[in-house]
This record gives structure tokens, sequence and C-alpha cells, in this order.
């Protein structure tokens, strides 16, 4: 069982963005820091729904389709399941419609107590106040022996880097400048030491290092 983190982020370390309206929520910078990745094939079938089989299939997508295998529980924050912006909404069901593409257990973590919501899919929200130790247990258990994926956000991530509870770290890092929003590596100094790190550049001018403890 290995505890998996996949994020992008930019070539300055920002892996969310501020240019955000009401009119365009995700904000133009967002869509140029995962354009590559939502180019992918397995994005556009896993994500979106679609069953053409268009989409990039190079090394963007191996890393895309690596993204979904071998998962059995996710451990997210509120902001990621958007609890920030629908918190006195008890309809809320997440950002991803009817078929949320986890098709496993995920455990939000919230201060806002929650009844579990279920889809006909596989995907299950779990909603708990608890430590990154502790919700990394109740994970584990529902994985029954698949890897557990720390899905966001940025916040949320670090604190598990920080407590050392994550064996693999992928980041697909966009050569774009941001300027601002919040940087993954903050307070993370040393983070490489006792890792086997590999990078490999795609197509589109992504690099993707891994951090395999």
């Amino acid at each position: 069982m290995t505890v998996r983190v996949d994020l992008n982020i930019s070539l300055d370390g920002f892996a969310t963005t501020v240019d955000q309206t009401p009119e365009n929520p995700m904000g133009e910078d967002w869509g140029r820091l995962v354009a590559a990745y939502t180019a992918t094939r397995t994005f556009r079938e896993r994500v979106m729904g679609e069953t053409s089989g268009e989409g990039t299939t190079g090394v963007d997508e191996k890393y895309a389709s690596a993204y979904f295998e071998g998962i059995g529980a996710e451990i997210m924050g509120a902001g990621m399941f958007g609890l920030h912006l629908n918190a006195d909404d008890p309809d809320w069901r997440g950002w991803w419609g009817d078929e949320p593409p986890f098709r496993v257990p995920v455990f939000v973590l919230t201060h806002t107590p929650r009844d579990s919501i279920e889809f006909a899919n596989g995907t299950v929200f779990h909603f708990l106040q608890a430590s990154s130790q502790d919700a990394l247990a109740r994970a584990r258990d529902a994985a029954g022996g698949a890897d557990v994926r720390i899905g966001g956000g940025v916040d949320v991530v670090r604190q598990f880097l920080a407590a050392g509870l994550v064996d693999r770290l992928h980041v697909g890092i966009t050569p774009i400048l941001l300027g601002g929003g919040e940087r993954l590596w903050d307070g993370l100094r040393g983070l490489e030491g006792g890792a086997e790190v590999v990078s490999e550049v795609a197509e589109s001018g992504v690099v993707h290092v891994t951090f395999q403890r």
C-alpha cells in the first residue's frame, strides 16, 4: 500500500491561482496550469465522461492514466470538495455531478459535520474532523490494501508531506509563471532527502518529477 500525491504546479511552485472572478470561478490561469492534463485521453474519459477516445496519448497521458490506477481510497480537504463556497447548502454534493471520477471511498477533512454521500459508481464521500494520521488510518482500512491518494488542496498535501506520511509525490511542472497563489514547497525544505527522484519531460513541455521514498 502506497500513499500517493499527484499535483500540477507552476514553474515558480504554485498549485493554485489568484485570477478567479465571479464570471470565471476557476480563472484563466487555472486552465493554463492544467492544460496538458485536461487534454489527455484519460481525463476526457474519466472526468468529462467522453467516450470518443480522443485526447493526447503521450507522456502526459501516461501520468494521467497512472493517477487513477490502484487507488483504493482518497483524502481531500473541504475546499477541494467545495465546502468553502457551499458550507450552508445541505444538498451540495461536490463539483463532479452524479458520476464523480473517484469511484472509491473519499474522506473529506472538515469542521462541518455532514452525512456521507454515496454515488452509484462507487464514490462515497465521508466527512470527518481528524488529524492527518487518523484520517490516513481510516483511508487505509477502506482501501483494503490498495493505494491511498492525498488529493488536495495544497494545504492538506503539505500537512501530509510535512508529517512524513507520503510515499510517492508526483508533480507535473507546467512551464508558466503564476507569481502568486499557494506554493507547494513552502515549509518543505529538504523534502528530497532520502527519496529517489526521477524526472521526465512530456511533449507538452510539462516536466513530471517523482519523489519516491
